[in-house]
This record gives C-alpha cells, structure tokens and sequence, in this order.
C-alpha cells in the first residue's frame, strides 16, 4: 500500500517549521531575546507577545517558570517528527511514514492543549492582564491555529491508519485462509 500524502499536510509541516524554529530561539535565547536584549532585532515581534503572554515575557522569567523552555523542547522533538515525516512521505515513500505525521499531530495538539488548560487552571495568570481584542488577535486566533489545524491532520492521517490496519488485517486472515486450505 503506498504512502497517502495530503498537500495541506505536507505545507502545514513545512511552514511551521522554520516559524516553531524562531519560536524555540527566542525562548532558549531569553532574556538576550527580550527586549532590551542585545539580540533582541531578531525577534522584534516579540516585543508585542511578551506583553500579551507573560510566560514569553519577564514575568515568566523572574520566577524561573520552566513551562516555556519545556514546550520549546517539545517543539523541537515535534519539528524533528514533521520533518521527518516530509522525508520518509514525500522522498522515500514510505507507507509507515503516516505514522510519524499523525504522532507528530498529535504531540503538537496535545501540547497546545495543555498549553491553553494550564492559562485556564492558573486564572488567566500569563494572559489576564490583555483585553478582549488583544487577546484575541495576539492569543487566541494564533495559537487557535496550533489546535485546529493539527487536530485536522490527527483526524485524516489517523483515517488513512485505520484503513492501513484494516487492509492489513485482511491481507492477513486472507494469507492464514489460503494456509489452512
């Protein structure tokens, strides 16, 4: 059965590549990141969403708050599995490769998901302070799309995984039939 590869998939991986490399960076980098850092030009934008989520920001880093540095790192194992996943799908074609794609899909959902529920069990402490339009254009809308598009991919490469299973397993009996005969 060869590997089924979807092209929104494939972009999704590719794009966000070098986007959660910037993210890991700047994270790592921190405070040489931050504003008023001495490398802070290479993430200028940074400056607006260190404000709109403290676990970028000083807050987070004043009291030693692992959380970011610890997403940053699944980020990377994440980043490790998409990129793999392009190789084995699109160079290779390999049917397993589906596998990697939807892990991957699935830490990144899983991640942005406790991501979203520790600022919910914590009161809104890293992003209270922002108003409804701030937090909805600098929160809620970017890392939406780091549940909805992954959670979409989950959804198609764990279809085509079932019907990879399912196909086997009827290959299977099929071969343990024409044995017994």
């Amino acid at each position: 059965m060869a590997v089924k590869t979807y092209s929104w998939v494939s972009f999704w991986f590719l794009l966000t590549t070098p986007v959660i490399m910037w993210d890991v960076s700047y994270c790592f980098m921190r405070p040489r990141s931050m504003v008023g850092g001495d490398l802070h030009w290479i993430w200028a934008p940074y400056s607006i969403y260190q404000n709109v989520d403290y676990l970028y920001g000083i807050p987070a880093l004043e009291r030693g708050d692992g959380f970011t540095n610890a997403q940053s790192l699944m980020n990377i194992i994440e980043t490790v599995l998409n990129v793999t996943y392009l190789y084995l799908a699109h160079i290779n074609e390999w049917p397993p490769a589906t596998l990697i794609g939807f892990t991957s899909a699935a830490l990144t959902l899983a991640k942005t998901v406790l991501y979203w529920a520790q600022e919910y069990y914590c009161s809104y402490c890293a992003t209270g302070q922002n108003d409804w339009q701030t937090l909805i254009v600098y929160w809620i809308i970017p890392n939406g799309l780091w549940i909805i598009v992954p959670a979409a991919i989950t959804y198609v490469l764990g279809k085509d995984l079932c019907a990879q299973l399912t196909f086997a397993d009827k290959v299977s009996k099929a071969v343990t039939a024409d044995k017994k005969r």
